[in-house]
């Protein structure tokens, strides 16, 4: 009888996490997310499922049980399979449009190149991907990171580079969520006292014509210049036409509120469950991270780099003020809060929030091009 009991003992911990425990599972359960998420309030609607999800992912068990997000028949794989398959991220970026007020890019429209120029990130950090060995379509997904924009790495990741896809959405989402942190040091460094003082011109007023029009010839013009950025692109100006149009506020509502919140929970917890630390922790995943830094560094420089040179085709209260030139990137609307923020240390008059939104949204819409570009040469 005491033989049966310790064989049964036995039997019960080779199935438990103590019996399965190793060091990675360990360095994986680390609380950062969840930690940065609450007690520092970065992007928590994405770090606190991320990091439970991290969690979930790295609780060690026996192979065949069904229970983790890599094995075929459980929940979690179930649940992953839209990040797998990439039809979360358009979904989000429905929500997005939906959440999307393009006035400010509508009134300014030369702010869409500061967006441009900051997608610069994206293929500098492909050029050096390639450069380490990576392949062109690993190197491609590795670059996206740049865009600060977690939905689209996802989707790119999705297409051409499964198998890294936890180590780049986690990259992505990282980032996106320290962009008050990254992003301050380089302003400051390429700007000088005068630059940050410049105070923009105020933006026109917006009709409403205008703001029906512009998705529906945004769609035109970017999916047919790349149609393969078509699912996230069309969904997002999809959304913004549900939100302009005034008469589908209980669609525009329910894309911006319930359904981005869904998808947003099981983007997240199913990320970081994939995050398993037989599968991430690996000399690949360290340099994804290093490079998706390269590339958001990158990312943010070239868009004050880019006003700075456009400043000098400007006169008088047409310049603008560098320190939105960060905004390029697609962190919505994180980027855009911290130029207003680095612009009031200087003049606590000068709300630069408005005018940093242009490029911010430009930035949406350029990193879904760029994904778009990446996959017509690539996939």
């Amino acid at each position: 009888m005491l033989e049966f009991f310790k064989e049964g003992l036995l039997q019960f911990l080779s199935y438990s996490g103590f019996g399965n425990c190793t060091w990675g599972h360990i360095i994986m359960i680390g609380l950062v997310f969840i930690a940065l998420g609450i007690i520092k309030e970065y992007e928590p609607l994405l770090l606190v499922p991320i990091g439970f999800g991290i969690i979930i992912g790295n609780i060690p068990f026996t192979d065949g049980l069904q229970v983790g997000v890599y094995e075929n028949g459980a929940v979690l794989n179930y649940l992953y399979f839209g990040v797998v398959k990439g039809f979360y991220p358009p979904l989000i970026f429905l929500g997005i449009g939906a959440m999307t007020d393009f006035s400010a890019l509508i009134s300014n429209p030369k702010l869409i190149l500061i967006g441009a120029a900051a997608q610069f990130g994206i293929f500098a950090a492909y050029i050096t991907a390639l450069l380490l060995d990576f392949t062109p379509m690993e190197a491609g997904a590795i670059g996206i990171i740049g865009g600060a924009d977690g939905p689209t790495a996802i989707f790119i990741s999705s297409k051409l580079a499964p198998s890294m896809m936890g180590a780049i959405a986690v990259s992505a989402y990282s980032y996106m969520a320290l962009v008050p942190v990254i992003q301050p040091p380089i302003m400051r460094l390429l700007t000088t006292p005068q630059e940050r003082l410049i105070r923009m011109r105020p933006p026109r007023a917006v009709s409403h014509r205008e703001k029906v029009l512009f998705p529906m010839m945004c769609i035109l013009l970017t999916a047919f210049l790349v149609p393969t950025g078509l699912p996230l692109l069309g969904m997002l100006f999809f959304g913004n036409l549900l939100k302009e149009s005034g008469v589908t506020k209980r669609l525009a509502n329910t894309a911006s509120g319930p359904l981005v919140d869904i998808v947003t929970i099981l983007i997240g917890l199913t990320v970081g469950a994939s995050t398993q630390a037989t599968n991430f922790l690996r000399p690949a995943s360290v340099l994804i991270f290093v490079l998706g830094a390269f590339s958001f560094v990158i990312a943010t420089a070239s868009g004050v780099l880019f006003v700075k040179f456009f400043n000098l085709f400007l006169k008088g209260d047409n310049k603008i003020n560098p320190l939105i030139g960060n905004a390029g990137v697609s962190a919505v609307p994180d980027a855009a809060r911290v130029s207003l923020v680095e612009g009031q240390k200087y003049d606590r008059t000068n709300f630069l929030l408005m005018h940093a939104m242009g490029p911010n949204v430009a930035g949406v819409i350029g990193s879904a091009v760029a994904a778009g570009i990446l996959l017509s040469f690539l996939y």
